[in-house]
C-alpha cells in the first residue's frame, strides 16, 4: 500500500528498508539453533549476542540487562509477574491510569486491589509532585508510568520519575515503546525496567526486549530451557533481532512542524475541530483530534476510502466496548471521546502528506453533513 496515506505508525510501522534486508540475509545465514552444541551455531549465537551488546550500548547499560523477548506486551507482563514473585507480600505498586492495556492488565492481575492509580496533571501526563508525595510516603514498592502514550503522544516525565524513584529506591518500570525510535535515549538506563518492541520503530512483529536492572534476582519471564542466562527460556529469533536492531540502528527522530502545519489547516477550514492536550509536550508524529460530530468509526471508514488510515486510539483496545481508557483517565466525557481520531506518521511524512490528510478531512466532513442533513430531509418529508 501507499505508506504516505498510512498515518497510524502508533499502531505499527512498515518493515524498513534496512530491517527487511537483515531479515532476509539472517533467514539464509542464521537459521541455526543458536544452542546447538557446533560451532556453526556458536557463529550465529555470537551475532545474536553482538545485537544485544549493541541495544546495551545504545542504551547506555551493560549487555546482561538486555533480555529479547516477542514484544512489549509479553515484556510488561514479566516485570508485573516478577514483582508479584519477588516484592514483600502485600506490597502495593503505582501505576498511571493512561497505560497500555498489556500494563493495566497486568497490574490488576497481579496486584488486584494493591494497585494505587497516580494522578494526571491538566495536560494528560503524570502529576510529578504527586507521585514524588506516593513514592516519599512510601506508600508503594513499585511504580510504572509510560514515556510516551500510544493514544494522545503525551510525554511522561519519565526523567524526573526515575529520579524519585532511585532515591527511595522503588523499582520504577517505563514502557518505552512509543518513545523508541521517536525521540532521544538519553537517561533510560536510570529506569530499573524498559519496555520496548520492534513493530513501533520499523521491526518485525512478534519481536522486543525488555531491560532489566543490574543483577535483577531471580527474574525469569518464561520456564524452559536455559536461554539468555535462563531469563526468558526459548529458541531465540535470531533474525527477528538482527532486524530489530537494523530497523532501530535506522530509526531517525522527527520534527513537530508538518504536524502543526495540519493542524492549523484543519482548524481552518473546521474551526471546531480540537487537539487533545493541546498544551502539553507531546511526540512530533502524533494528533489525537476532537472532531465536532459523528463518531470516530465513522471518519475511519470515509477516510480510508479516500486512501487514508487514521485510527481513534490503541488497536489493542479495538475490539472492547466503551470509550478509550485514557481519554476516560484525563476526564473527557465518554460522548466526547467517541469523536476522537489519531493520526500518527512516520519520519518520512512530509508537510505534503499532512496537508493532503487535511484536506481528505475537509471533503469527508462535507460528504458526512451532507449525508446527515439528507437523511433529515426524508424523515421529515415522509
Amino acid at each position: 500500500m501507499e505508506t504516505k496515506a498510512y498515518f497510524d505508525y502508533n499502531a505499527t510501522t512498515p518493515l524498513s528498508d534496512a530491517a527487511k534486508l537483515a531479515w532476509l540475509e539472517a533467514a539464509d545465514t542464521a537459521w541455526l539453533n543458536p544452542s546447538s552444541p557446533y560451532r556453526a551455531a556458536a557463529r550465529v549465537h555470537a551475532r545474536m549476542e553482538n545485537a544485544r551488546e549493541s541495544f546495551a550500548e545504545a542504551f547506555a547499560v551493560e549487555p546482561q540487562r538486555v533480555v529479547f523477548n516477542s514484544g512489549a506486551t509479553e515484556g510488561n507482563n514479566a516485570v508485573f509477574a516478577h514483582w508479584q514473585q519477588t516484592l514483600p507480600k502485600r506490597s502495593k505498586v503505582a501505576v498511571s491510569p493512561t497505560e497500555h492495556p498489556s500494563v493495566i492488565e497486568s497490574a490488576k492481575h497481579f496486584f488486584k486491589e494493591r494497585v494505587l492509580w497516580l494522578a494526571l496533571d491538566e495536560y494528560g501526563a503524570v502529576d510529578i509532585a504527586a507521585l514524588a508525595d506516593v513514592v516519599l510516603a512510601g506508600e508503594v514498592v513499585a511504580v510504572s508510568v509510560m514515556a510516551a502514550n500510544n493514544e494522545t503522544g503525551i510525554l511522561n516525565p519519565w526523567q524526573k520519575i526515575a529520579e524519585v524513584c532511585a532515591k527511595q529506591q522503588v523499582a520504577y518500570h517505563c514502557d518505552a515503546s512509543q518513545w523508541i525510535g521517536k525521540l532521544p535515549l538519553d537517561g533510560l538506563s536510570n529506569c530499573d525496567y524498559v519496555t520496548g518492541c520492534a513493530h513501533k520503530f520499523g521491526g518485525p512483529r512478534g519481536v522486543g526486549f525488555l531491560m532489566l536492572p543490574q543483577g535483577a534476582a531471580r527474574f525469569q519471564s518464561l520456564h524452559g530451557g536455559a536461554q539468555q542466562g535462563e531469563r526468558r527460556a526459548g529458541t531465540e529469533d535470531v533474525a527477528g533481532v538482527l532486524a530489530m536492531l537494523a530497523a532501530f540502528e535506522a530509526a531517525t527522530c522527527g520534527q513537530p512542524e508538518a504536524r502543526d502545519a495540519f493542524m492549523r489547516q484543519l482548524q481552518s477550514t473546521i474551526p471546531e475541530v480540537q487537539l487533545v492536550c493541546k498544551h502539553g509536550p507531546r511526540l512530533w508524529n502524533t494528533a489525537s483530534v476532537l472532531m465536532p460530530e459523528f463518531a470516530s468509526e465513522r471518519w475511519i471508514r470515509a477516510l480510508e476510502k479516500r486512501g487514508f488510515l487514521v485510527s481513534a486510539g490503541s488497536a489493542c483496545s479495538s475490539g472492547k466496548e466503551g470509550p478509550s481508557h485514557v481519554l476516560a483517565a484525563m476526564g473527557v466525557d465518554a460522548t466526547v471521546a467517541r469523536r476522537v481520531l489519531r493520526m500518527s506518521s512516520g519520519s518520512r511524512a512530509t508537510a505534503e502528506d499532512w496537508s493532503l490528510l487535511a484536506d481528505a478531512i475537509q471533503l469527508v466532513y462535507d460528504e458526512l453533513r451532507s449525508a446527515a442533513e439528507g437523511s433529515t430531509s426524508r424523515v421529515i418529508t415522509l
